[in-house]
């Protein structure tokens, strides 16, 4: 049976935001509110809690395309190799916001992900998720939570995701309904930026 813990975005509670970060350190998995859809999340750190979700998703973690989600882009080195200053100008325009941006991958990267050549790095601008990643001090792996229905790709209403999740993760943050678009994802490891998929994020950052 999953918890369920309603956290206001405006101010987010820091006992609430304790007990979040206190499941994830024990390897909890969590479904968290972002600036676009909800989230299926764990520590970055924990080995059990990646394979968790990698086997929840039906892949290989080390093949997983999973985001990592940043409190800001103070970090960015230690999974980042060094990119020019106009792709870095670029995350500074667009984040945090409602974007993931694949990056050439460095040789920092934990170790499930040695073998990756790019990483989603990811910033929302949703206090709750924000506040989580800082008291946590790494960033946590995410993947967006689909639904199987063909109208609405995702669940916006936290006691239905509950509903669905109960036996599966530890944990579900009641942050108020989420939104039903994913964010814009673009490609800054070749030399150009590529637009994979155009989401919630404006992409006349570029």
């Amino acid at each position: 049976m999953a918890d369920f813990l309603k956290i206001y975005e405006e101010n987010p509670n820091p006992k609430a935001i304790d007990k979040v970060v206190t499941l994830l350190k024990k390897g909890g998995l969590i479904i968290y509110p972002t600036d676009t859809v909800y989230g299926l999340g764990c520590d970055i750190t924990n080995i059990k809690a990646l394979e968790k979700i990698a086997r929840l998703k039906g892949v290989k973690l080390e093949k997983s395309n999973f985001s990592f989600i940043c409190e800001d882009l103070s970090n960015l080195s230690d999974y980042v190799k060094q990119i020019d200053t106009s792709k870095f100008k670029i995350l500074k325009r667009a984040l945090p916001g409602a974007y993931t941006f694949i990056l050439p991958g460095s040789k920092s990267l934990p170790n499930p992900f040695k073998k990756k050549k790019t990483v989603g790095i990811r910033v929302p601008d949703n206090a709750i998720a924000l506040e989580i990643v800082k008291q946590l001090g790494n960033p946590i792996i995410s993947t967006s939570i689909r639904d199987e229905d063909e109208i609405l790709e995702y669940t916006t209403d936290p006691e239905l995701i509950l509903e669905k999740w109960d036996n599966v993760v530890d944990l579900v943050i009641d942050g108020g309904y989420g939104g039903n678009e994913a964010s814009t994802i673009i490609d800054l490891s070749e030399a150009s930026p590529v637009i994979v998929r155009e989401g919630k994020g404006d992409i006349t950052i570029l």
